[in-house]
């Protein structure tokens, strides 16, 4: 993991409020915790285990998890954490327990795992177990309370509901609309099934093996059908289309972009050549600010991450409090949430955005503060103002 003191330079008055660097030389485990704000509720935000990870990363991670949660208005604090080693390392479990019992003092009370790349339902297992806490993390077995976010494809479905209410504040039928989607991992093959069945027409999809591109439309369930199979490499196992320069999936001439995987994929070298009219942040900050400065200029609409790729975290936070009433909702319950919250927050951020002539990330930024600040200052910071 690399260290950074540049950390120390972006904290201001919302956090970090911790940041925990914990190592174990026994198992290896070289991990960090980074709690940001907790006015509003104990920290989530998932772990990723990777063996290139930042504490700037996880610091810019846990700070849009305290927007997010304070824009989907459930009372958890922003945090992420983070967990240097080879997620395919033989001794994955003793890694994991090492971290959690590194970090005990903290979970969950100030911190509620949760599950990230790198890291899936049997490691939230792992966790619960070690922490003798089934409160201790999101995202576990059914057999432990937890809900399958993946195969309900929360996340995909919440991006999904995004588009649908952009296009339909500019007056689009999504039956005539074409949709381009960078990645094809959890988030991005829910959202291209969702969107297929409602009837719009996915022209491209993009792994790290290429980008398969057809103008007249995928058949989205042969290509999840083939994902099964083969993974990232179904893009080469499908019958028909081609396969395109990766990031040209980018700069397709479609209605709706859809961006899917990782962070900073738009920027100020490729921005201007984006022919969408709808952005989706499905990713967490997958464009940098001179990039939305520009798609902002050319009237481009952007629904941006902390909007959009919240359905997971409205699931989420359904399956704690499903688990602290020993009740398990029904998937369609998660859906019917996950739609209105989403109906409630990208229909206000836009209408804002429009009435005061701002970006969308403006507006939600300025609702998301507002209330962070107003329980920080229900809890006693005076010195902490809009």
């Amino acid at each position: 993991m690399t260290h950074t003191l540049d950390i120390f330079k972006k904290m201001d008055h919302y956090g970090p409020e911790k940041v925990l660097a914990v190592s174990d030389p026994k198992t290896g485990m070289k991990g960090v915790l980074v709690i940001d704000n907790t006015a509003r509720g104990p920290g989530k935000g998932g772990c990723r285990m990777s063996p290139n990870l930042t504490i700037d990363e996880m610091a810019r991670l846990a700070r849009v998890m305290t927007w997010k949660w304070a824009i989907v208005d459930f009372k958890y604090g922003g945090a992420k954490a983070g967990i240097c080693n080879d997620p395919n390392s033989p001794n994955k479990e003793e890694i994991i327990r090492a971290f959690v019992k590194a970090l005990h003092k903290y979970i969950p009370s100030e911190y509620v795992f949760g599950l990230d790349m790198g890291l899936n339902e049997n490691d939230a297992a792992i966790v619960v177990d070690e922490c003798n806490d089934i409160s201790a993390s999101m995202g576990t077995p059914p057999e432990l309370g937890g809900i399958p976010y993946d195969q309900l494809g929360a996340a995909g479905f919440g991006a999904k509901e995004s588009a649908r209410i952009a296009m339909e504040l500019k007056n689009m039928d999504v039956k005539d609309v074409t949709v381009s989607i960078q990645g094809f991992g959890a988030l991005s093959n829910a959202a291209a099934s969702f969107l297929s069945e409602a009837g719009a027409t996915v022209v491209a999809i993009s792994t790290v093996e290429g980008v398969l591109h057809d103008q007249n439309g995928l058949d989205i369930p042969r290509l999840l059908e083939l994902y099964e199979i083969y993974g990232d490499s179904a893009v080469h196992h499908y019958n028909g289309g081609k396969l395109i320069g990766l990031g040209e999936e980018l700069l397709l001439d479609v209605d709706v972009l859809i961006l899917g995987a990782i962070q900073d994929v738009l920027h100020k070298d490729n921005a201007d050549m984006v022919k969408a009219n709808i952005i989706i942040e499905g990713a967490n900050m997958p464009t940098t600010k001179e990039a939305e400065d520009m798609l902002f200029s050319k009237g481009k609409l952007i629904v941006p991450d902390i909007v959009a790729n919240a359905g997971a975290v409205i699931a989420a936070a359904i399956g704690m409090d499903a688990r602290n009433s020993c009740m398990r909702p029904d998937p369609e319950v998660v859906y019917d949430l996950i739609t209105c919250k989403m109906e409630q927050n990208v229909t206000r951020v836009i209408e804002e955005a429009f009435s005061k002539k701002i970006k969308t990330r403006d507006a939600a930024m300025e609702i998301a503060r507002e209330r962070v600040v107003r329980a920080m200052q229900f809890r006693g910071n005076k010195n902490i103002s809009l």
